[in-house]
């Protein structure tokens, strides 16, 4: 086993390059995330997949699979999963003729696990371990990064809706990634491009955007922190604060998943105690604070990936010289997510009872 192996990294293209088996065979390197460019179709898809693992079995291949406008593979047999507002919408519209009272609620709670269901399922068949999915945030109408990634409004909608995508997915042996703690919501900017503030107290937040997160404590399997500063709690983005981390996500709310960073290319990700910091510093700042794994993301394809192998090598360097310790409680929470049941076949999936009724179950 690894002595912890907190790296997700990103390949250029369709297949692995020598370059990317020696990076994914170094042992800081604990998985993958794909994009939609390392997408053909379902055979390449398979074939990568089955390539990353023959160099390790224990690397974890993830993506960013949410349905509606999040979602990397859409053609070649993929389902085309509808925005998650549309399950949220489901909930709140008022009963048909002749429905009991609760119908409504009853069809979307039911149609979030069948989305749940055929998201991890075709993705399991194609050879992927874990979705960052579900969203958790709430949609406030003013974020137009987050938007229809969002179930609603109503941390209680979101927190039904949510458990019923969480429970498909682990019925389709898929693992999960709860975004963005606390709550990427209420804030305006995105921060793929800039800094967002969130000047809300902690009282505020704790009731409205984190209250999922609590109440999902023991079914969440991971959680992804925003890059967004609430600075009436820290003046650090969350990812990177202890305070968020560990004093209010694992000990007040009683996470004990593994905690991934979002994506350390990003601009708000760069900005940390007022001045911008390197891909490592930001990496250091996000382990330090509590997190298992770090997402970097989008760098093969920047000069050859000299991010990625910069990013190595300064780890671990910094394993030398004792700024960094490895952790094997994160290695655990790591490997935890690894996959326990075997993947489908693509073509008996496809005539299974079980996923025909989640397809007639999923809005039209």
């Amino acid at each position: 086993m690894n002595p912890h192996a907190p790296l997700i990294i990103d390949v250029a293209g369709h297949s692995l390059t020598t370059v990317d088996r020696q990076r994914l065979a170094h042992p800081l390197v604990g998985g993958v995330i794909l994009f939609g460019r390392n997408w053909q179709d379902r055979a390449q898809l398979t074939a990568l997949c089955r390539q990353i693992k023959a160099v390790r079995h224990d690397l974890l291949i993830a993506v960013d699979h949410e349905g509606g406008r999040v979602q990397r593979f859409r053609t070649d047999g993929f389902t085309h999963l509808p925005a998650m507002a549309t399950l949220g919408q489901m909930w709140l519209r008022g009963p048909k003729a002749g429905e009991p009272a609760g119908a409504a609620a009853l069809q979307a709670s039911n149609a979030a696990t069948a989305a749940g269901f055929v998201l991890g399922a075709e993705l399991r068949a194609c050879g992927v371990d874990l979705t960052f999915a579900p969203v958790l945030d709430l949609d406030y109408g003013e974020s137009s990064v987050i938007g229809d990634r969002a179930f609603g409004r109503d941390p209680r909608l979101v927190t039904v809706l949510a458990q019923g995508l969480m429970l498909g997915l682990l019925q389709s042996g898929m693992g999960h990634c709860g975004k963005h703690f606390p709550g990427h919501g209420f804030v305006k900017a995105d921060s793929h491009l800039a800094i967002p503030v969130d000047r809300r107290s902690l009282k505020a937040i704790l009731a409205e955007d984190a209250a999922p997160y609590g109440w999902l404590s023991a079914s969440l399997q991971a959680v992804m922190p925003a890059h967004v500063i609430y600075p009436k709690v820290d003046n650090r983005p969350a990812g990177f604060s202890s305070r968020w981390l560990q004093d209010i996500l694992r000990r007040r709310l009683g996470f004990t998943g593994a905690i991934f960073s979002d994506d350390l290319s990003m601009a708000a990700a760069r900005q940390i105690g007022g001045r911008e910091v390197s891909f490592t510093e930001a990496a250091l700042a996000a382990l330090a604070a509590g997190g298992d794994m770090v997402l970097l993301c989008n760098q093969s394809v920047v000069d050859g990936g000299a991010p990625i192998d910069e990013a190595i090598d300064a780890l671990s360097q910094a394993v030398l010289e004792g700024r960094w310790q490895p952790s094997a409680a994160s290695e655990e929470r790591r490997l935890a997510l690894l996959p326990r049941m075997a993947a489908p076949d693509w073509d008996t999936l496809m005539v299974s009872e079980r996923y025909m009724q989640a397809l007639s179950l999923l809005p039209g």
